[in-house]
């Protein structure tokens, strides 16, 4: 392969897990490999939450595992700064000139005004979406009323066609453009959002291959999208699989931090684990070699790793035992889960009630209860209520399953149907009301 030049771009906004170090290692085993450069970005637009202690437990644990980074924050770079919020002005100018081209918009609309939106749309039993009010006025109006006007900028989606993304392990994904929405790109206060800063920030680093976890992989179509409309030449994108606990069983998270092991990486390093045990572990949790090789140093690994052997998202049962487990929620109509497990992290049972009220009120106002149709609802719902993804669906993972590991959750509440899910949902609210939490 010709010289590759890739980045992690972690969030400063909680310890340093592994699954992100096998992120960071993936792409500093390419860069090595072919003689190219590994990039180290903070991705710290997240005010509320990012705390420099965690960057600076970031950029310790990457040291301590031997993963150094060719620029970046400490060693600088021609890409100078590598933190986000100190590159605001960057994305503001790239915004204006995706206005100025016809692909984003300036919206107006207050939060009010969306409101009822969302509720126009449920009453017609609609998905909830932005309904494009703005995308209809002048762009000379809208470059005045933006002098006076709190307002955000939107990404202009096409509404025909679909659009077709290549992944490196999944082959071609395809989605209906009517089933993107116009995503906003900056908030009122001026501060770019992922969608629009990664974007920007990996065109301006000549980042060729975007190797990442699959969270972002709903996201891949609009940052496509978000290339073409600026007139660049798309990296290879690359979506890794879940990162799954040692068992095999389900999905690493922070909640198993007292239950299984550790999964922090400094965490493991005051366990007394090695720096060559953590890489060698987490670099097969996802790559393989042949299937006699178990141990490799980062030697090992620099010369051996190829994209080609990374595996694409596995099942998550490993033995025919493991389904009864896994899948008896199916079968059950009494589902009770745990009320701590209906409060993800960041959620307070006052803020969990209201997600899973809303979920329920826009669930029941779908005319189709397909996994196609209920993900795009409840990513705007998360957008809605400012959760993170991941915070929502844990939380409606553990009312619909009554498990914090289920198989895929929006398939799953397909397959257990509108009427029992809604059921489900309500049954949790209870008793997270009763729990006194």
């Amino acid at each position: 392969m010709n010289p590759v030049r890739v980045r992690f771009a972690p969030s400063p906004t909680g310890s340093f897990h592994i699954g992100g170090a096998r992120t960071a290692l993936y792409n500093f085993l390419l860069a090595r490999q072919t003689g190219g450069q590994f990039i180290l970005r903070i991705e710290d637009t997240d005010q509320k939450r990012s705390d420099p202690k965690y960057q600076a437990e970031i950029m310790e644990a990457l040291a301590w595992l031997g993963i150094r980074w060719d620029e970046g924050p400490e060693v600088g770079g021609p890409h100078a700064p590598y933190n986000q919020l100190a590159r605001r002005a960057i994305y503001q100018e790239h915004a204006e000139q995706l206005i100025a081209s016809g692909h984003a918009y300036a919206c107006f609309c207050t939060p009010q005004r969306l409101q009822q939106v969302r509720e126009s749309h449920q009453k017609l039993r609609q998905q909830p979406h932005y309904d494009g009010t703005c995308r209809a006025v002048p762009p000379a109006e809208a470059a005045a009323r933006r002098e006076a006007e709190p307002h955000v900028i939107r990404f202009k989606t096409p509404k025909e066609g679909s659009t077709t993304v290549h992944d490196h392990l999944r082959g071609d994904i395809t989605i209906d453009n009517r089933n993107i929405d116009d995503y906003i790109l900056v908030k009122s206060d001026g501060l770019a959002l992922y969608h629009l800063a990664a974007m920007v920030d990996d065109h301006m680093m000549g980042i060729t291959h975007v190797i990442r976890g699959d969270e972002w992989l709903p996201s891949l179509p609009l940052h496509a999208l978000i290339y073409r409309a600026s007139g660049w030449t798309e990296p290879v994108w690359c979506h890794l699989s879940v990162f799954l606990k040692p068992s095999g069983k389900g999905k690493m998270s922070k909640r198993d931090v007292n239950s299984e092991q550790s999964i922090f990486v400094l965490g493991l390093r005051d366990l007394g684990y090695t720096p060559d045990a953590i890489l060698n572990w987490i670099a097969l949790m996802g790559w393989s070699y042949d299937d006699k090789a178990e141990f490799f140093t980062l030697d090992d690994l620099i010369a051996k790793f190829s994209l080609d052997s990374l595996n694409p998202i596995q099942g998550r049962t490993v033995t025919l035992d493991d389904v009864v487990q896994m899948a008896g929620f199916f079968f059950r109509d009494d589902i009770s889960p745990a009320p701590p497990d209906l409060l993800p992290k960041g959620l307070t049972p006052e803020t969990a009630l209201t997600a899973l009220d809303r979920s329920r009120e826009i669930l029941a106002s779908l005319p189709n209860f397909d996994h196609s149709t209920t993900e795009p609802a409840m990513r705007a719902l998360a957008d809605e209520l400012g959760l993170k993804p991941g915070q929502l669906f844990g939380l409606l993972r553990a009312a619909v399953t009554g498990q914090t590991v289920s198989p895929p959750l929006f398939e799953t509440m397909e397959v257990v149907g509108k009427r029992r899910t809604l059921a489900r949902l309500s049954q949790a609210m209870g008793l997270l009301e009763a729990s006194n939490y």
